[in-house]
């Protein structure tokens, strides 16, 4: 990740409503082997907008053996960069921590079908 940046109170407050297009905008890619997007599927590890409005992402994959692991990213970084407002987008894949069903959201429980009061006892 670039170094860290300071933002001021009012940085967030002026950056709010482009972090929350940017999660819309993630929320339009599909892991293409499971039915939800990725952001409810907890593959977003992080996400830092900068003051110029540059985007950094870190994130995983289910399995680090995933076929379509390029695509993805190269869609997360297409998808990103066309959100009003960003100026560019990074996108670093991550297996550390490795990804669990503990990431799910609880709407991407619903859709696959757990119970989203249920733990990690489910399996995908």
């Amino acid at each position: 990740m670039p170094e860290k940046e300071i933002l001021t109170p009012e940085d967030v407050k002026e950056l709010a409503p482009l972090y929350e297009a940017v999660v819309l905008a993630l929320k339009q890619v599909y892991d293409p082997e499971i039915p939800v997007n990725i952001y409810d599927l907890g593959l977003i590890y992080e996400l830092h907008i900068s003051k110029e409005r540059e985007v950094f992402i870190k994130m995983t994959f289910t399995a680090p053996t995933c076929p379509m692991a390029d695509e993805v990213l190269a869609e997360v970084k297409h998808t990103v960069e066309l959100t009003p407002g960003v100026k560019a987008c990074t996108v670093e894949l991550t297996f550390e921590p490795p990804w669990d069903q503990s990431l799910l959201s609880d709407e991407a429980r619903v859709a696959l079908g757990f119970d989203p009061e249920m733990g990690d006892d489910d399996e995908l």
